[in-house]
């Protein structure tokens, strides 16, 4: 009798995967990686859960900007609104905002426009401009605009002068003004002298500018009188002249009766504000500008504010090459970035501010707003990665997110999270949720956020047209949350006649909620449905998925609703040379 090949019997072998570790985009993952997900969360780690709900406040049709202070604020169409009202700013330019928040106030670039919260009234412009409608009288006088009376002009002192007598000495430049003194025999130098520019409005100047502002004239005949000025003193009102006085001396009295004297304060036009140190810090690139700025301490109104105080405006030029593309208020220092720079602003209590240089990579060109800080550490989207900056050299911390090159980054902070949307090669967008804490990353979808703004223990993006409760904690939230993980490629690793028969997955789903699962066999391209899980209550349930032999496969899930995913078992088994 002929005998037969015995059969070996067939050995079960268990392996647990009950730690989920985020999304990871490569060819080869560990065990727990998703190669592929959507609307995901680390927040219940190790379990795979569905992110939460979120909330929709509002439509907007023309969002421009997006600024949390004790209520949002955000640009609508030109018009600011804030706690969910429209404000008195409206009219503002086309394009995004840079909103700004100083103390109560809400400073909007590049409108250089304010508004305060406290007191809705102080609003405007933060820029100022008169032009004179009349003559103009220039007369020598003290800080408080008093004349000087009738001065000895010439290089040699007067003989015999009264006490008090007055005389400009000319054969100095600057010339100076001299007063006798009976008592001690000599000419005494007043070393404050000022002038005075009279006008012939009523009350228009004091309306417009504030003492010790830095101030520019133009179109005054007198050409030592142009550029900048620092206003000493000014008045007027509906029965007064208007007057402006400020240092400087002047031979005689003189009245300007032809063509425009013209008096501004200006604010320079900045490509990134912030506010650092109860004072805005901004930058400039082009047409021969490399420069950074900063206003007089608590006065967002003053850039040319110069009274040799440490309260002093300032103004500082750089000598990196290439545009600025993004600043940041960190841990109480000002920071401007260029692609392949960093300049920290050690900030003086003198006002002696120093601008210090970090060779090496900076924010990538349009991504400015890509810059947050999540407890204590800034974020911010390079060139080639998302980077981690902690006062030394940034460090990339986006290797998950594979080899695909994204731009145009928006990003935002909430607790321990960093959201980041961010566009592709293709022009899609993906928002991604990287969990600092646990290192992991989440690919929510594909939304598109122009503006983050954190308050509370809130996230708001304004996003395709709606303001909206990233966490959903108010709003009307969404009906279900739809979601889908992938896995890498599996089964590759197994050798000999070693081969999977079966899957076991363990999860808890809510009320309504639903999974299908999907089988992908030797990178076929072909998603195969293995079965369908809806649930009538909330509960745990194993659900076994047979999937057929194969070099190696993936597996997808997918549904909608809340579910925690704990664990996925496959069951091993190890076939005969006959199987």
């Amino acid at each position: 009798m002929a005998q037969l090949p015995a059969m070996k019997n067939e050995y079960i072998n268990r392996q647990f995967t009950d730690s989920f570790s985020g999304y990871r985009r490569r060819l080869k993952i560990e065990e727990g990686e998703l190669y592929d997900c959507e609307n995901l969360s680390s927040a219940h780690y190790p379990l795979l859960a569905n992110r939460k709900k979120r909330g929709w406040l509002q439509a907007v049709q023309k969002p421009q900007g997006l600024l949390a202070k004790e209520k949002l604020a955000w640009v609508d169409g030109g018009t600011l609104w804030y706690g969910g009202e429209a404000t008195k700013i409206t009219g503002l330019s086309e394009g995004e905002k840079q909103l700004v928040s100083m103390g109560s106030y809400i400073c909007i670039f590049p409108d250089k426009r304010y508004y305060n919260t406290a007191d809705p009234s102080d609003c405007g412009s933060m820029e100022a401009r008169y032009t004179s409608t009349g003559a103009v009288r220039y007369s020598l006088t003290n800080i408080d605009g008093t004349e000087y009376k009738n001065p000895t002009l010439s290089d040699t002192a007067p003989i015999d002068p009264e006490n008090a007598a007055l005389w400009i000495d000319t054969s100095l430049s600057p010339h100076v003004l001299r007063q006798w003194s009976e008592a001690l025999s000599e000419w005494v130098e007043i070393s404050s002298v000022y002038t005075k520019m009279s006008f012939a409005s009523s009350g228009e100047i004091p309306a417009l500018f504030s003492l010790h502002d830095g101030v520019e004239i133009s179109g005054s005949l007198l050409d030592e009188l142009n550029g900048t000025k620092l206003i000493s003193a000014l008045g007027g009102d509906e029965n007064t002249a208007d007057f402006i006085v400020f240092p400087g001396i002047l031979d005689e009295a003189v009245e300007q009766s032809e063509g425009y004297v013209s008096i501004s304060r200006n604010v320079p036009d900045m490509d990134y504000v912030i506010e650092c140190r109860n004072r805005l810090w901004g930058c400039k690139y082009g047409d021969s500008i490399n420069e950074i700025y900063c206003c007089a301490l608590g006065d967002f109104r003053n850039w040319r504010q110069y009274m040799g105080l440490a309260s002093d405006s300032w103004a500082a030029s750089v000598g990196s090459d290439g545009p600025w593309t993004g600043a940041v208020n960190y841990l109480g220092y000002p920071m401007f970035f260029k692609e392949n720079r960093i300049h920290r602003i050690s900030v003086s209590a003198i006002g002696a501010h120093h601008v210090a240089e970090t060779v090496c990579r900076g924010v990538e060109q349009g991504s400015s707003k890509s810059l947050a800080v999540v407890n204590e550490t800034l974020f911010y989207k390079s060139r080639s990665a998302v980077c981690s900056y902690q006062g030394g050299f940034p460090q990339t911390v986006s290797e998950a997110l594979g080899e695909e090159n994204y731009f145009a980054a928006v990003a935002g902070a909430i607790g321990d999270s960093y959201y980041i949307s961010m566009k592709n090669e293709a022009g899609d967008f993906s928002l991604f949720v990287y969990d600092i804490k646990r290192g992991l990353w989440m690919r929510e979808d594909s939304l598109c956020v122009s503006f983050f703004a954190p308050l509370g223990s809130e996230l708001y993006a304004l996003a395709e047209g709606r303001l909206m409760a990233m966490r959903g904690s108010c709003g009307e939230t969404e009906p279900y949350v739809p979601w889908m993980a992938e896995s890498g490629i599996l089964c590759y690793q197994y050798p000999d006649r070693k081969y999977l028969s079966r899957y076991n997955f363990r999860l808890q789903m809510e009320e309504g909620a639903e999974m299908d699962i999907y089988v992908q066999y030797d990178s076929s391209g072909v998603w195969e449905r293995k079965g369908r899980i809806k649930f009538r209550g909330t509960g745990t349930v194993t659900v076994p998925v047979r999937p057929r032999r194969c070099d190696h496969l993936r597996i997808r899930l997918e549904g909608k609703g809340e579910f925690r995913l704990f664990s996925i078992a496959k069951i091993l088994s190890i076939g005969s040379d006959m199987g």
